[in-house]
């Protein structure tokens, strides 16, 4: 007998194994749709990884039929105020960053639909592969209401013109012109989805612990950068990489024609 979703059930679902975390965004008669609770239940989640030096990877995923809705649109007419709407797409865009500011990469598992602020989620993670099926929008324009903070996360993956293209006519595109514009990794076939997924995962935790977290930090931080300071901030963390256990490891490995063992 298929189980249906109750109220009690957890808003995010956390599961850890061998330092991969999977998060599930669990409202799926509402689509997933992104409510105050959820927002809070997936910056506590976000805060937990935050804080586990034994995480090595992240996958979000979602329940049901669509990976995220978006907003909650009905909850957020029940409070017709400035002040709120302010504070919700704050609340909102703090989880967004949150997901970039964590030391180990994120991989969006998209299923279904992903639009507004669903899909800005997409292109908050570090990296996302899609099925087939998947469709991708920033449709708040088809409401009256113009995607800016989806616009911030959009606007970073795809190019200026496509951007805006979207967030104008608020149109779909599907999966396979999601990863010709970048917006997503990979398309692949609905069955092999979670094997793709499974994939990455796994390509990135053969990879020293140290590096990646290297990586991830440098790689966000020097985008905002001058070339010659870019150049210099990432010349000083690839010398402090250098001073690590595993880069030393590393390169004697490749030396001696065998597989590296990485410090946990």
């Amino acid at each position: 007998m298929q189980r249906h979703p109750t109220t009690t059930d957890p808003l995010v679902l956390y599961d850890t194994r061998d330092g991969v975390v999977t998060l599930t965004l669990n409202r799926p008669l509402q689509f997933n749709a992104l409510s105050e609770a959820m927002l809070d239940a997936l910056q506590a989640a976000l805060d937990d990884i935050a804080a586990d030096a034994n995480a090595r990877c992240v996958v979000l995923a979602a329940a049901g039929k669509a990976f995220c809705a978006g907003h909650d649109l009905r909850e957020m007419r029940g409070t017709p105020q400035l002040a709120y709407y302010q504070a919700l797409f704050a609340r909102c865009s703090t989880v967004m960053q949150a997901i970039q500011a964590l030391p180990v990469p994120v991989i969006a598992r998209v299923h279904g639909v992903a639009t507004a602020a669903g899909c800005q989620l997409v292109g908050s993670c570090d990296l996302a592969i899609a099925s087939h099926t998947a469709r991708f929008a920033v449709s708040g324009i088809n409401v009256g209401l113009f995607c800016s903070t989806p616009a911030v996360a959009l606007s970073r993956n795809v190019s200026a013109k496509r951007a805006f293209d979207m967030l104008v006519t608020g149109r779909f595109i599907d999966a396979a012109t999601a990863a010709d514009w970048g917006l997503v990794n990979e398309a692949v076939p609905d069955a092999a989805l979670d094997d793709a997924v499974a994939r990455k995962v796994a390509d990135i935790v053969a990879k020293s612990p140290a590096a990646i977290r290297y990586g991830k930090a440098m790689f966000y931080r020097q985008r905002q950068m001058p070339l010659g300071d870019a150049y210099a901030y990432a010349g000083d963390v690839m010398a402090r990489n250098m001073m690590e256990d595993d880069a030393g490891e590393g390169i004697d490995a490749f030396l001696e024609k065998r597989p590296p063992r990485w410090r946990a």
